[in-house]
């Protein structure tokens, strides 16, 4: 399959064409999408045994801790960390990022921003290819999902909004809390935990209130890719998808408590491969 490297540049608007233009003027390029202001600074190493890494939007800012480059290229590209394939540092180097959005800017527009914002401070040289690769399909068990439809204004969950995960009561599980929570942040956390890239086909929209207990033993495997160990060390299934009588000693058993099933399969899926790049990103 042909492949192409590119850089990460986006430009917005449209280049007309220069007929017609009075003679003397030149139709300047329209400028990138970009912050107003991003400082990258390198992370503080984290606690013995504390390790908290944070994706926090505030209204027209973005604040980015203890990320790696890997990271940023799942947000930047919408991709599963599976997806994203380059040398060691882009998962041992990890940064705290503050940014300004532009007046004016929407929330939809950052992915692009963080494109820019890799190619002008890293100076990334990528290449994109289409790749079968093995995946896991979340879909609905045979007895329909058990998630409660979230009503009302998503507003009222204020700082709860989304998936929290916590100690669970019961030793060896940790507890899934959903409020507000939307199938895709959902398998979010599950492309974490596992050793493939999860894609969506439960149908389910909207959004979803819903508790889970689940083998800690997937929490310890998202918390090592958090770290950078590689992927291929996430909780792997063997023989294909559990059945649902299967005990719960796993995410794979587990999430059936939520009528939802994982199954194996391939599919072709986006690879952005990190050619080359400045370890040290350039200045603010």
């Amino acid at each position: 399959m042909a492949t192409r490297t590119w850089r990460v540049l986006l430009l917005v608007g449209l280049l007309g064409g220069l007929a017609g233009l009075p003679r003397g003027h030149a139709q300047s390029k329209p400028e990138p999408l970009a912050f107003e202001v991003a400082s990258i600074k390198p992370a503080a190493p984290a606690r013995e045994g504390k390790f908290l890494m944070g994706f926090g939007n505030r209204p027209g800012r973005i604040d980015y801790k203890l990320v790696t480059v890997r990271d940023l290229l799942q947000r930047a590209y919408g991709v599963r960390r599976q997806q994203v394939a380059g040398p060691d540092w882009i998962d041992s180097d990890r940064f705290d990022i503050s940014a300004k959005l532009p007046e004016g800017a929407t929330s939809d527009q950052v992915p692009v921003m963080l494109q820019n914002l890799l190619n002008e401070r890293f100076q990334l040289t990528l290449r994109r290819e289409k790749k079968e690769m093995p995946v896991y399909a979340l879909a609905v068990g045979k007895n329909g999902a058990k998630l409660e439809k979230a009503v009302g204004d998503a507003s009222q969950a204020g700082p709860k909004k989304g998936i929290m995960i916590t100690d669970g009561k019961t030793p060896g599980y940790a507890h899934m809390e959903g409020t507000y929570a939307t199938i895709s942040s959902l398998i979010g956390m599950l492309s974490n935990m596992v050793d493939r890239p999860v894609l969506d086909e439960t149908g389910l929209e909207g959004m979803y209130n819903f508790t889970l207990d689940f083998s800690a033993e997937s929490m310890f495997a998202m918390k090592r890719q958090m770290v950078g160990v590689p992927p291929e060390a996430a909780v792997k299934m063997e023989g294909g998808p559990a059945p649902e009588s299967a005990p719960s000693s796993s995410i794979f058993s587990d999430i059936q408590k939520l009528g939802l099933r994982l199954e194996g399969r391939k599919a072709p899926l986006d690879l952005i491969v990190v050619e080359k790049g400045n370890r040290v990103p350039t200045e603010n």
